[in-house]
């Protein structure tokens, strides 16, 4: 199959072309030639969209898609499709799935599941034996099946000793583990960030302190063991400090953020829409703030859409019975750029979590394999529902404005476009 991309912006740093607007050919997967101008012919497939823009592809490093166990909430075959119209050309799948994600015949069903997608799929599996806290699964032989990092996903480890054990334990095959940044008898039953909003309207409050207490320890027990941690979706100016503090030790530790901690705050909840109910919770204003500053500064490594479908039965409901999480997906882009520069972010969403995951990036240069986003940077939208894709329906951006739409992505030999 040959591809003809036509005056496409290319960002892409690492590449010679980077802010230069060219022609590409794709012939079989790789890029064949990169000009001003190539000429078409009629049996190429050609891409030609207004204000064109093209970069590497996207990774997304916190995913949830439900199959196997919760089909009814989004399958796999589906949520690839999703990701891949979304401008995502792969993805890393979490393990709050049932069963749990925790050994190599799971980790091998997954892949086989998304063998055909142009969206490439890798498995975060669970590092605790079906995400209990209290037994370590089987990482090392789980990562010689493809998983590529463990963590229990939005399950906080309780257990100090668990948890060195685990860092000590990964750095032997270089695993790279992740620990939920949140302390739960510090949280307790608290389904919204303590403070003003949550006292106003009655919801039992989660006080920051708790995602703070449990990144701390963490970074205790980094410095005491070795290895590399990864610290998922970060909500607060305070862990930002935290983490921080460790960089500057040269502790091998990284962070991500959620689009929504990024977007929208606690004063959201005022509708006392389950959609908004996340976990970490929406914080302040002031949060949101030292949050985009640490993503420009680079302190925060990953953005992420924290991308989990939830069935109506389980969302729409009362607010303290809904379950915690919004998808995320198709409003990643649209969110991101309209808070932020295209510059400020698109390394946190290609080249960065590939880097941290283990991932091989493809510059967009002669010769390479072809993982390319396209997208236009300019057109505004209000989101609704029509824009939603996936199974589920519970997103927490319904009705806001956006800015930036994606076209589509070409990988694994395979043009998708919207």
């Amino acid at each position: 199959m040959t591809t003809l991309i036509k005056s496409a912006t290319i960002i892409d740093s690492s590449s010679p072309y980077h802010n230069q607007n060219k022609d590409l050919l794709i012939v079989d997967g790789k890029i064949n030639k990169i000009a001003d101008s190539i000429p078409f012919k009629n049996e190429y497939k050609l891409v030609e969209k207004e204000n064109l823009h093209v970069s590497c592809g996207w990774f997304d490093t916190s995913v949830s898609f439900g199959e196997p166990g919760y089909e009814e909430r989004e399958t796999i075959k589906n949520g690839l499709q999703v990701a891949a119209k979304s401008g995502f050309t792969a993805v890393a799948l979490n393990a709050n799935t049932n069963p749990i994600i925790d050994n190599k015949s799971s980790v091998e069903y997954l892949l086989n599941k998304s063998t055909n997608s142009a969206t490439k799929l890798y498995p975060i599996t669970a590092l605790t034996q079906q995400s209990k806290g209290i037994d370590l699964a089987e990482l090392y032989d789980m990562q010689k099946h493809g998983a590529i990092a463990f963590g229990d996903y939005n399950k906080p480890i309780a257990n100090d000793n668990l948890m060195k054990i685990a860092l000590l334990y990964a750095q032997n095959f270089d695993g790279l583990v992740l620990s939920f940044p949140k302390n739960n008898s510090i949280a307790g039953e608290g389904i919204a960030n303590e403070g003003v909003n949550s006292t106003k309207l009655g919801l039992k409050g989660s006080p920051a302190l708790a995602e703070h207490i449990q990144i701390a320890r963490d970074l205790f027990l980094l410095e005491y063991t070795g290895g590399k941690l990864h610290i998922p979706t970060i909500s607060t100016a305070k862990s930002i400090d935290l983490i921080k503090e460790a960089k500057k030790k040269g502790l091998q530790v990284t962070c991500s953020v959620a689009i929504h901690n990024l977007c929208l705050s606690d004063d959201e909840l005022h509708s006392f829409d389950s959609s908004y109910k996340t976990n970490p919770p929406l914080r302040t204003k002031n949060d949101i703030k030292a949050l985009q500053k640490a993503v420009k500064s680079g302190i925060i490594d990953i953005i992420t859409s924290d991308h989990n479908p939830i069935d109506i039965e389980h969302k729409k409901v009362e607010f303290s019975e809904a379950k915690d999480g919004t998808i995320g997906l198709e409003s990643a882009f649209g969110a991101l750029n309209t808070i932020f520069k295209l510059e400020d972010f698109i390394e946190s969403i290609t080249s960065k979590p590939k880097q941290i995951f283990g991932i091989e990036s493809n510059s967009i240069t002669e010769g390479n394999p072809a993982e390319i986003t396209f997208f236009n940077p300019e057109t505004e939208y209000i989101f609704n529902k029509e824009h939603i894709l996936s199974t589920s329906k519970n997103s927490a951006f319904i009705n806001k404005k956006m800015k930036g739409q994606v076209y589509g992505v070409f990988a694994n030999n395979q043009l998708i476009i919207n």
